[in-house]
């Protein structure tokens, strides 16, 4: 029986993070942090079993990962800025390869189409310790709507606490 897994989480500069380092990480590449001047490589990180992007309609120069994490740092000016969202999720052991992977594109579609980000999805497989029906996605999401001039406006409605958590059970309820 599948596992209903949720959590969502903040990439912020205060805690000292990189959005760049993050989704390098999670997809398993090499990305340069133009703000920072560092490279981080992980592609020898194993367990990776796929990685793509979701973005709005017109937004293509987003498919580029390390021109949009970059385009990210850049468009956000305070040290204490919040420049990434992840969303972490239980894809069910039962399903094969193919079938996780639309379950977790459909979900990134979902938040692109209600907050107009990108979503930068990496499945990965279980780890070789532990539970071998451990599948799960790492969906991690612009700060900022997307469009094909590039970022936008924050997404506020998830920043501020009277509508936060309204909307994070809203995604809790699309996903289970």
């Amino acid at each position: 029986m599948a596992i209903y897994h949720l959590s969502v989480k903040s990439i912020s500069r205060s805690a000292g993070r990189s959005v760049v380092a993050a989704a390098a990480y999670r997809a398993g590449q090499e990305l340069t942090d133009e703000r920072q001047g560092v490279t981080h490589d992980y592609t020898r990180k194993q367990g990776v079993e796929d990685a793509f992007i979701v973005a709005p309609d017109g937004a293509d120069w987003a498919q580029d990962r390390n021109a949009l994490w970059n385009a990210v740092e850049a468009a956000e000016k305070r040290k204490d800025a919040k420049t990434g969202r992840e969303y972490e999720l239980a894809l069910p052991a039962e399903l094969d390869a193919g079938a996780r992977k639309e379950l977790a594109r459909d979900f990134a579609r979902d938040l692109v189409e209600r907050y107009g980000v990108v979503a930068d999805v990496a499945i990965h497989e279980p780890g070789r310790e532990g539970d071998n029906r451990n599948h799960h996605a790492h969906i991690l999401t612009t700060t900022r709507t997307a469009g094909a001039d590039g970022l936008g406006a924050k997404t506020r409605v998830l920043d501020v606490a009277s509508t936060a958590s309204a909307e994070i059970e809203h995604m809790r309820g699309v996903w289970a």
